[in-house]
């Protein structure tokens, strides 16, 4: 692990975290399934959900698949799957494929409208103008996707954004103290740049006597 050292001696080496946080990333991410999901703690599943992503955009926007014949291809090769697999159980000694496995568990159900739930009373919290801070910085993040929407397609702006969640949060985790050391030092330079080109502007200002106009 590399140590860190601070450019200046009047200067401590100190090193604050990205964006301030307080908490551990899988707190900041709900610390549930989502969490392991996104910090790869289940590597099995989200290995699984980024080849199934990658995929599905493969055939969107390379192959340029339509999405209804793509839908009803799926459900036709499920549909002949299922059907050999009963009827092959009555001449192999196969277990029959059962109902409940096909079925969505209202576990699953619960917690899905529960965090749609949570959404839609975060987004009304901040369209009142609680936090007008918030306010306006939400309104300015729409605005600048929908910018960037207008040179990307749904599809290739959507797996961008997944690809995003899936690399980041991990990538950040493992190089935390990396990371934090950067944004602080860049941090650090920047008050220093910004100090240094006020100082100059501040000299540039005329501080001659001002001189008192005579009246007649």
């Amino acid at each position: 692990m590399p140590i860190y050292t601070s450019d200046s001696d009047d200067q401590p080496a100190t090193t604050t975290r990205l964006f301030g946080r307080e908490r551990p990333m899988h707190a900041i991410l709900g610390g549930g399934k989502v969490a392991d999901i996104l910090l790869w703690k289940n590597k099995n599943l989200s290995a699984a959900l980024l080849i199934v992503f990658t995929l599905i955009w493969f055939l969107f926007e390379v192959v340029e698949y339509n999405f209804v014949s793509l839908l009803c291809h799926i459900f036709i090769i499920l549909m002949i799957t299922l059907f050999v697999w009963y009827t092959g159980a009555g001449f192999a000694n196969w277990d029959r494929p059962n109902v409940r496995d096909f079925t969505i568990p209202e576990s699953s159900v619960r917690w899905l409208f529960t965090k749609f739930n949570k959404f839609l009373l975060r987004f009304y919290d901040i369209s009142t103008g609680q936090d007008f801070t918030k306010f306006f910085l939400v309104i300015a993040l729409l605005w600048v996707l929908s910018v960037i929407g207008n040179y990307f397609s749904s599809i290739n702006l959507l797996y961008l954004g997944f690809l995003s969640l899936e690399t980041l949060p991990f990538l950040y985790e493992k190089y935390e103290r990396e990371v934090d050391y950067l944004a602080s030092k860049g941090n650090r330079d920047a008050k220093k740049l910004y100090k240094k080109f006020d100082a100059k502007v501040l000299n540039k200002i005329p501080r001659g006597p001002v001189k008192e106009k005579k009246f007649r």
